[in-house]
């Protein structure tokens, strides 16, 4: 058996072909795994789970049938759907991941994270998540009807494409200084994350003459039927692209 991790998928009801892609990647290709990590953004928005609709369901029966063959999912919060709460996970039957954490993978202790805390380049956006983030703000948030949520989302999303569009993509991505830093605090030599849809193994210079690992899982993209996957299996953890 493998685990396997997984991130930005960014599904959503208007994009069917990729929420099929997921459903049956969880009936065939995931079968062999008996965890399934999701490191963020598994949903393109997320207004809170008093919001599921048959869409949200949808996914939710699927996780759970999934898990309830005898396996374990876990979820960490992504950018775009921070308010994941306990409904869903129960619901789904996976377990809520705190961003950062810390597995063990044979004797090798990896930590997993979304990635964006560590995109510390982009001031704007920091300043942004601290915000949305805070449980002060998202308890505010939760409290309004579900009308002004969905347009709240919508008012965020549209935001945040404008500003991204005149950025460069090196501010958007992460600073090498927070990931050494992040990986010493662990005490790792193996990152994996999602968020910047650029995926790819890195060398990191851990210092002391050290070498760890990054690797950085790719968004699934309807364009190019495209799927990223990082799998553990035989004492091996390898990045892999698929197609659907």
């Amino acid at each position: 058996m493998s685990t396997l991790f997984i991130a930005d998928l960014h599904l959503q009801a208007n994009r069917p072909a990729l929420t099929q892609a997921f459903l049956n990647y969880l009936e065939t290709r995931a079968q062999e795994a008996d965890t399934l990590y999701i490191l963020g953004d598994l949903f393109e928005h997320w207004v809170g789970d008093d919001g599921m609709g048959p869409f949200e369901q949808q996914i939710a029966d699927a996780l759970q049938r999934y898990a309830s063959q005898q396996r374990k999912v876990y979820f960490m919060h992504g950018n775009r759907d921070f308010l994941v709460g306990s409904t869903f996970a129960q619901k789904a039957h996976l377990t809520l991941l705190d961003d950062p954490t810390v597995i063990t993978l044979g004797n090798e202790r990896v930590l997993l994270m979304h990635g964006d805390s560590m995109c510390t380049q982009d001031q704007a956006y920091m300043q942004f998540r601290a915000q949305v983030r805070s449980p002060a703000w998202q308890q505010q948030v939760l409290a309004m009807p579900l009308e002004q949520r969905i347009a709240l989302a919508s008012q965020l999303r549209a935001q945040s494409g404008e500003a991204n569009s005149t950025k460069s993509a090196d501010i958007m991505d992460v600073v090498e200084d927070d990931v050494v830093a992040q990986m010493n605090a662990a005490d790792t030599r193996i990152l994996i994350q999602g968020h910047t849809h650029r995926p790819n193994e890195h060398r990191v210079a851990l210092g002391e003459g050290r070498i760890g690992r990054r690797l950085v899982l790719g968004d699934w993209r309807e364009d190019e039927q495209a799927m990223w996957e990082a799998v553990y299996a035989d004492g091996q953890l390898t990045l892999q692209r698929f197609t659907w």
